[in-house]
């Protein structure tokens, strides 16, 4: 009867050492770039969400004077703008993160030839 090795299956042979550092260095700026492209997706979409939201409330006696289809602005951001900008925010961050996950794998998959992302 044999004993099972010890190590662990991560552990490569030590003439792959450079190899597998070099590997794990690729794994990181990777992720890196992924989270600040996601965080500066993030904090746009999260500005024009504030702009939106506290915009229409700020200037609604000046957006009164204007009209869409016979309702003044201010009622009609209120009352539709506002949840259809909301919606758009919502799409625009799937979308981007959708982007934004997909390039991250193709960079695994070039940063980890040999291994499945």
């Amino acid at each position: 009867m044999t004993k099972p090795t010890d190590t662990p299956l991560t552990q490569q042979p030590p003439d792959d050492a450079g190899a597998t550092a070099q590997r794990q260095l690729s794994l990181l700026a990777a992720r890196s770039r992924h989270w600040q492209r996601t965080r500066s997706l993030t904090m746009l979409l999260l500005a024009l969400w504030l702009a939106s939201s506290f915009c229409t409330v700020f200037f609604a006696r000046e957006l009164a004077g204007l009209s869409v289809f016979g309702w003044p602005l201010s009622f009609y951001l209120a009352a539709q703008g506002a949840s259809l900008i909301y919606l758009a925010i919502l799409g625009v961050y799937a979308l981007g993160l959708r982007r934004f996950d997909l390039r991250f794998k193709r960079e695994l998959g070039q940063a980890q030839p040999g291994d499945s992302a």
